[in-house]
């Protein structure tokens, strides 16, 4: 039965649900250097620091490849850490992110999606945590601001959990999610703090009874073992998220999987899309089938790591499938989430046909035409069995 610790709030929109989110586990250190659309977290955040409603020690940088490195620093010495960032903000960061997962150190980071320039853009699409996809961390996608917020929370357990001990991000999309307001149901301080727990860390290079060290150089005969290491912990969260989900879903209602399933069951023609577009997706689902069309979409939560079995099961039984990319690999094969997730189909038996479509680039608009348009390509595919245009771009 599930805890009655949850309570409705009207009027929060999504950076306002991550920064009281923050609020409510109260973590140890934060760096942070603002950016457009993840500003308002730190702002709102700042606000509960200056306050005195946390504890949290904030240290505003001079960059974001510096608030990264201030984040390693504070988990290295033994605290839990957070932060947030968008865009160049994440891209500046990038060499800072390989150091943070290859310590093996739980930082968390709200990346508040956004395109990376050039030309320069403000709003969304996914290829600032597309391109920081093999950079080690665990990625959870959110399609709304209720999403978001419970996403955090169970980011953190999925980070520390002793198999595991990898930085996390959570992913929500630019001003259609950040800036978007929505009733969203909040847990209780209560509630938050048991489900979180206090942090314990695995090691402390300020536990000077047990000395530690990390970042040290690592050659021909050592280094291949750490990222073997490293990559059987990113194996073993896939698991590690299956159970957080499932005690989140036990304690406030609210369960969480691998991926959210809409009609997908009995689905002839398949649309997989991250984010909120998922929800315009679902749209154009429930008009088809209204119509007697058996289709349907699936939303990928967990994208690092990938869970390729499972959505191989959850679309055996498909006809066809579209999968779109708010981002581009820039491969002249499709975006990044078809490449990995038409590779997850190859040893079915009996596998669908799959496309890529690469829409909303820069915060294009996507809409239910646009959906229904890319169904239509489908059902094109399963009555022909041949997919005549592989990858292209569509809302353009």
């Amino acid at each position: 039965m599930a805890t009655t610790t949850a309570k409705k709030y009207d009027g929060l929109t999504g950076n306002s649900a991550i920064a009281y989110a923050m609020k409510q586990i109260n973590p140890d250190v934060c760096p942070v250097y603002p950016i457009t659309p993840s500003t308002t977290i730190v702002e709102e955040f700042s606000y509960y620091v200056a306050d005195g409603k946390v504890t949290s020690e904030l240290i505003t940088t001079e960059s974001e490849h510096s608030a990264m490195s201030a984040c390693i620093g504070a988990s290295a010495a033994g605290a839990r850490v957070m932060t947030a960032t968008s865009a160049q903000g994440l891209a500046l960061m990038w060499e800072m992110l390989y150091i943070a997962s290859g310590m093996r150190l739980p930082i968390i980071a709200t990346d508040v999606n956004r395109a990376l320039s050039a030309p320069i853009n403000i709003h969304c699409d996914h290829s600032d945590t597309m391109g920081a996809r093999d950079s080690g961390w665990i990625q959870l996608y959110s399609e709304t601001v209720q999403e978001a917020y419970d996403n955090l929370f169970q980011a953190v357990r999925i980070a520390e959990h002793s198999d595991v001990l990898l930085p996390a991000m959570v992913c929500m999309d630019g001003f259609i999610t950040s800036h978007a307001i929505e009733n969203i149901s909040l847990i209780d301080d209560a509630g938050v703090k048991e489900f979180v727990g206090d942090y314990k860390p695995h090691v402390s290079l300020l536990d000077v009874d047990h000395p530690t060290t990390m970042g040290a150089m690592s050659l021909q005969d050592t280094y291949i073992t750490f990222k073997y290491q490293q990559s059987e912990a990113m194996k073993r969260a896939k698991n590690v998220a299956i159970e957080v989900g499932k005690e989140f879903g036990k304690k406030f209602g609210r369960s969480y999987g691998l991926f959210d399933s809409y009609m997908v069951e009995d689905a002839e023609e398949v649309i997989v899309i991250l984010n909120s577009a998922a929800g315009t997706t679902k749209v154009a689902v429930d008009e088809l089938r209204k119509n007697g069309k058996k289709v349907g979409v699936l939303r990928p939560r967990l994208f690092r790591p990938f869970p390729h079995e499972e959505l191989a099961d959850a679309l055996k039984n498909a006809k066809s499938v579209a999968v779109l990319d708010r981002a581009d690999s820039m491969n002249g094969f499709g975006g990044p989430v078809f490449n990995e997730l038409r590779s997850a189909l190859y040893d079915l038996e009996k596998r669908p046909k799959v496309m890529s479509r690469i829409y909303g680039l820069g915060g294009r608009d996507y809409m239910v035409k646009d959906a229904l348009a890319v169904f239509d390509e489908l059902f094109k595919v399963s009555a022909s069995g041949r997919v005549e245009t592989l990858s292209k771009y569509i809302t353009i």
